[in-house]
């Protein structure tokens, strides 16, 4: 044996050796026992299954939605809630062809967006169309995107040009012919009739910033039926923008078919009121907002036959002493059904007296926040003799018994809603009146935050009719 295996023998058996094998622990030999039977297990699952290479991902799998025709495909997203068929979009150029088939109303803020004709590709269905927000502009070449354009004072500066919003109406008209509803400010007629000519079952038309000489152009939209004027608007529009009796005119003779008429900010007088009421039959709603109006001008309104709404709101005053006398001759409305005054000067009494002539046909008699309305204002309302519902709100100066005066006499009332009348209380509610209320099929009483009505009408037995759709909001 060499000198070499001997020293090896002797380190084998040393008791120090490393190389001499200790026996194991019951810890280690549990951890080993559970050791083997998880690799054993490992071994067998990794057996089974199919070793996955970079050729088999889920970006190399057939798109199924291939095989569905376009209609198909339509039908299920149509079903996807409203909200979440944006992000339906961004799948792939199908989906976004045909989320975009879907589309029926856009707001446009980026006016390069219209003139580039990217809208109309891109939504080919349009129906509603918002110009308003892309007419804006900053004083950059940049568009400046608003959200609430009504609010800024510098507004008529930063309109586009009227030739470039007439390029953009151009751009529109030639690939949006289904259009139903257009709002832009700041066109001309030229602009609007080119509309007009593509988009032959347009209805409704929102024009800000209007003229007379725009309405040249309304006339060209032979199936419109809902128009919104707005001309002259404080820290808006200035007053070369007003639409006067000339330009009512205009569009009473091309606009036969209208329904429904909303003026804003409008010049006109008796003469144009009129000639819309003789040439408009179909006129069933008239609106006249913060009006400019001429004296007189409430005479034509007696001329519209078929009117069943009349609307004021945020009017300074209703008309003026001059020119009354003709209004006061003239016959009502007969078709009325509606008359509601919001947030109005009712302080003259001469022509609050007119209006409620015109209007004595009405069933609906609404006053909301009206300043002036007191008892003496109140009183002319006796001239109603038809009224079914009445709705009184933010009217601080009525008081209890004018209010009574007036609903007692009327026979037909059925509905009643009085809330924020400080001076009309409950403690000044007489027997009459308490008598009146258990006849009515609705009653929303709240005067004043302190009312207690209806507990007190619980208690004594009131309310046996109209009970069941008593309410207390």
């Amino acid at each position: 044996m060499s000198l070499t295996e001997k020293k090896k023998e002797k380190e084998e058996n040393s008791p120090i050796s490393p190389l001499k094998k200790r026996r194991a622990s019951w810890s280690e030999l549990w951890v080993n026992h559970h050791h083997s039977h998880s690799l054993g297990f490992t071994s067998k699952f990794q057996s089974l299954t199919p070793p996955i290479t970079k050729s088999k991902t889920l970006l190399s799998l057939p798109d199924l939605t291939l095989l569905l025709p376009d209609l198909t495909l339509l039908t299920i997203i149509t079903k996807v809630p409203s909200p979440h068929r944006k992000s339906l979009s961004l799948v792939c150029k199908r989906w976004l062809r045909l989320h975009g088939g879907l589309v029926r109303s856009v707001k446009v803020s980026d006016w390069e967006f219209l003139t580039s004709g990217r809208v109309v590709s891109r939504f080919p269905n349009l129906e509603t169309v918002d110009l308003v927000s892309g007419c804006l502009v900053s004083s950059s070449s940049g568009v400046l995107v608003v959200s609430s354009y009504k609010s800024l004072s510098f507004f008529e500066e930063r309109l586009l040009s009227v030739e470039t919003v007439d390029r953009g109406l151009r751009v529109l008209a030639e690939g949006c012919s289904s259009l139903r509803k257009l709002v832009v400010v700041n066109a001309s007629e030229l602009g609007l009739l080119s509309v007009a000519e593509a988009c032959t079952r347009l209805q409704e038309l929102e024009l800000h910033k209007c003229s007379d000489t725009v309405l040249l152009g309304v006339g060209g939209f032979e199936n419109l039926q809902v128009l919104r004027l707005v001309g002259s608007v404080d820290g808006l529009y200035g007053n070369e923008s007003l639409v006067s009796d000339i330009g009512l005119m205009i569009l009473a003779q091309g606009c036969k078919r209208l329904v429904k008429l909303e003026l804003v900010g409008c010049r006109g007088g008796f003469n144009g009121v009129k000639e819309i009421g003789e040439c408009c039959q179909m006129l069933e709603e008239l609106t006249v907002c913060d009006h400019k109006m001429e004296a007189g001008w409430l005479g034509g309104v007696g001329y519209c036959e078929n009117l069943k709404t009349l609307k004021l709101v945020s009017c300074k005053n209703i008309d003026v002493e001059i020119g009354l006398g003709e209004c006061l001759s003239c016959c009502s409305c007969p078709a009325l059904e509606r008359l509601q005054l919001e947030k109005c000067q009712v302080r003259d009494k001469n022509s609050v007296k007119a209006l409620f002539q015109i209007c004595e046909a009405a069933r609906e008699v609404v006053f909301k926040d009206c300043w002036g309305l007191d008892d003496d204002i109140f009183s002319l309302a006796m001239s109603f003799r038809r009224v079914k519902v009445l709705y009184v709100e933010g009217c601080s100066l009525l008081t209890t018994s004018g209010l009574e005066s007036v609903i007692l006499q009327w026979h037909e009332l059925e509905h009643l809603k009085v809330v924020s009348c400080k001076n009309v209380k409950d403690s000044e509610v007489s027997p009459l009146l308490s008598a009146l209320f258990s006849d009515l099929v609705e009653l929303q009483w709240r005067p004043d935050t302190r009312s207690h009505l209806f507990s007190s009408l619980i208690g004594a037995g009131i309310g046996g009719k109209g009970a069941k759709f008593f309410k207390k909001t």
